[in-house]
């Protein structure tokens, strides 16, 4: 049986996988709801489905789809609302620092792959000290192309100057792990995120799964 290849990098979904921005999304579409006379939701109403960006959160404030007549003009007021508030209760998983400081001690690198827009991403990556390591950084509207195709995971694989058959990738949605697989690399389906509405990550085909972001230490030891 041939080997498989030495991996060299981890690559990283944002949004529930690294950082949890569910109360700062939830906020941002309930605001809406506040400003048109509706009942406040509870933000953990809105948590699983954070991994969605607008879509999900105007799906659960308002029971919109983006086929939804105004939806494009939803959609903007809700980025304007998440804009003005994307940091204040974001923050870091449990573990992860850790995670990624070990990484670096083994020599391996590390990036992030997301499908939030630059116009998000780049504020929020370079306001967070987390990231000062991060080797590469591709947002949903880096390429021509957003997950689950496989060119954004191609894309920073480039820029890490590494193979994509040498890197993993990371994810809490199923639409991660398609891309992974598309693009050769080994996969890992971070199931403390949010998981999408799917939820079941056992069918995603994904080489492992962890219930903790420390627990890909000890996976990278024996993959």
């Amino acid at each position: 049986m041939k080997a498989r290849p030495t991996i060299e990098a981890v690559l990283f979904d944002l949004d529930g996988t690294l950082i949890d921005s569910a109360p700062d999304l939830g906020a941002a579409a309930d605001k809406m709801r506040v400003d048109r006379g509706l009942p406040s939701l509870p933000i953990e109403s809105y948590r699983h489905m954070a991994g969605a960006g607008a879509r999900g959160m105007l799906g659960i404030a308002f029971g919109m789809t983006p086929e939804s007549p105004g939806y494009p003009e939803m959609r903007e007021e809700f980025f304007v609302n998440y804009e003005a508030r994307m940091l204040l209760n974001t923050f870091v998983f449990d573990g992860v620092s850790r995670l990624l400081e070990t990484l670096g001690a083994r020599g391996l690198q590390w990036g992030v792959v997301t499908n939030k827009s630059m116009r998000f991403t780049d504020p929020l990556t370079q306001s967070m000290p987390l990231f000062a390591t991060a080797g590469a950084v591709v947002s949903g509207d880096t390429t021509p192309h957003a997950k689950p195709h496989p060119e954004p995971l191609f894309e920073a694989a480039r820029r890490l100057g590494i193979a994509p058959e040498r890197c993993v990738y990371v994810g809490d949605d199923e639409r991660d792990i398609v891309a992974g697989r598309a693009a050769g690399m080994r996969t890992v389906a971070a199931t403390y995120g949010y998981m999408g509405a799917q939820g079941d990550a056992t069918r995603w085909e994904a080489d492992t799964s962890i219930a903790s972001p420390l627990e890909l230490l000890q996976w990278l030891n024996t993959a």
